[in-house]
């Protein structure tokens, strides 16, 4: 009882200082925060462009919108007419997937862009000044027995190896496996290396895997046992969206590990390419998550060590409390869907509820990007507890988690209105849709304003389109979602 007396002292403890940093280091429009010497500055939102919900990828399946977004900072270039070009890879998720997952063979999309920042403080404007480009597809594969074996989005087999869930394979962790023997992934970050290769971060293992740049599988990741998914005593990688025909899992949720279709959202480097991050959506089961949706906000962070690329070794863990909200009588937490790192310690994070256009409320109630910070967190990688380190949601009065500072609202009326969006549902505008998943950040190239950047924030469509066709069959979702990119103009000055 004195231990956990303490804990919850420690909880009231961070959640006093928490909302003391927004006090101290916020304007009165909640724009511009300086949090361990770093001060960023939200200016306005400069930019929205959109693919129709019915885009073709260059396979000729519906596009499937941005889980996951990488730019390439080699190819960003400010033109003489003030507009930008540049490149971005993205991954699109697992397929379609309604009533159950789908043979729907992963990817990696390529988007070329031009972007003409809107004249600033301007209103009443139209949504064209991204302009986006679908330039290719890669199919993502594995070679086995000397054929190529393309990777499914399919959930994995409930029950692990023994119930052929999962494959060893020496020097990997195990891969989860669909039914039809093809490794199962569902992609939701991507970061290139300085070799060129890619990491995709996955919801199933979770895991994290290593491709050339012409989809080949190359590797995994070493992977944290606190996070893997335990169903009676065994790892066990479904996600309890089995496809037709297929067995579901039993329990329907792991009791350890990740949560279903909750595992690395998030996906980012280092600017020196040194450090990998990747967050798990939200807390794990064993963490609060089993005990009910108000106390999984303790999730967790990972750090490897990228300086020798043919050994990448899992170097860090932390704690990051994420965000909660009301939404009628009940307390929820607004789970994390992407991270971008500024530096070697703190990272941009995205947390949202699940709702917009045509979904729950229609209005959303927390859709942000914020800063958190590991500098002075507790480092959990192989300390006595590390695998079960906020029982019922309250985390251990030992550890410390990074430090959370809210920042830029993409629920900004005033700022989306000058577009004609708006959150909620109001005659004669857009509404946004639910799931916004990717970020990237790209310097303006302003020599008056060196410390300006672009912040790419984009949603996830989840395939929804009225003309769809993936894994050979038509679909038509009863509802058309864009894919849409919204550009905001920041302010980043980073401590010395």
């Amino acid at each position: 009882m004195q231990k956990a007396n303490r804990r919850l002292d420690r909880a009231l403890q961070w959640a006093t200082l928490a909302t003391c940093a927004v006090l101290l280091h916020v304007s009165a429009h909640a724009q511009s925060i300086t949090v361990n010497g770093s001060t960023l500055t939200v200016k306005e939102l400069a930019g929205v462009g959109h693919l129709p919900a019915n885009q073709r990828d260059r396979l000729g399946e519906t596009f499937g919108s941005i889980s996951g977004l990488v730019a390439d900072a080699s190819s960003w270039r400010r033109r003489s007419d003030g507009s930008y070009t540049g490149t971005f890879y993205a991954t699109p998720d697992r397929g379609y997937n309604v009533a159950g997952t789908i043979d729907y063979a992963t990817r990696l999309n390529r988007l070329d862009i031009r972007f003409k920042p809107a004249p600033e403080g301007s209103t009443g404007l139209p949504q064209n000044q991204i302009t986006l480009k679908l330039t290719n597809s890669t199919p993502l594969f594995e070679t086995l027995g000397g054929k190529r074996l393309p990777i499914s989005g399919l959930d994995p087999v409930p029950g692990g190896v023994a119930a052929g869930g999962a494959r060893e394979v020496a020097g990997w962790p195990e891969l989860p496996q669909a039914y039809n023997g093809k490794l199962s992934l569902d992609a939701e970050g991507i970061v290139i290396l300085r070799d060129g290769t890619r990491l995709v971060s996955d919801e199933y293992g979770p895991s994290i895997y290593r491709f050339s740049p012409g989809g080949r599988l190359i590797g995994a990741l070493p992977v944290a046992a606190s996070v893997r998914p335990i169903r009676s005593n065994v790892t066990d990688y479904s996600s309890n969206n089995p496809t037709t025909g297929q067995p579901a899992p039993v329990p329907a949720n792991p009791t350890y590990g990740r949560s279903n279709n909750q595992g690395f959202e998030g996906l980012s480097l280092s600017p020196d390419g040194l450090t990998l991050f990747v967050a798990l959506q939200s807390a794990a089961r064993q963490d609060g998550a089993s005990t009910g949706a108000a106390f999984r906000d303790h999730t967790r962070l990972f750090t490897y060590d990228l300086s020798d690329l043919d050994n990448i070794e899992l170097m860090g863990e932390y704690v990051v409390r994420l965000p909660k909200f009301f939404q009628g009588a009940a307390t929820l937490v607004a789970a994390q869907s992407e991270i971008l790192a500024l530096n070697d310690t703190q990272l941009l994070i995205l947390p949202r509820d699940s709702n917009g256009f045509r979904v729950g409320t229609q209005l959303s109630l927390l859709r942000r990007v914020d800063l958190i910070d590991i500098r002075d967190a507790t480092n959990i990688l192989g300390l006595d507890g590390e695998g079960v380190i906020a029982p019922s949601g309250v985390l251990d009065a030992d550890l410390t988690p990074a430090l959370y500072t809210p920042w830029l609202d993409i629920n900004n009326n005033k700022q989306l209105n000058r577009f004609g969006l708006v959150n909620g549902v109001v005659d004669g505008f857009d509404n946004l849709s639910e799931k916004w998943e990717g970020l990237a950040l790209l310097p303006s190239l302003d020599s008056e304003h060196p410390e300006d950047f672009f912040l790419f924030v984009a949603n996830d469509n989840d395939f929804a389109t009225t003309e769809g066709f993936q894994a050979g069959q038509a679909y038509d979702a009863g509802l058309d979602i864009a894919t849409t990119f919204l550009v905001w103009r920041v302010s980043i000055r980073q401590a010395q």
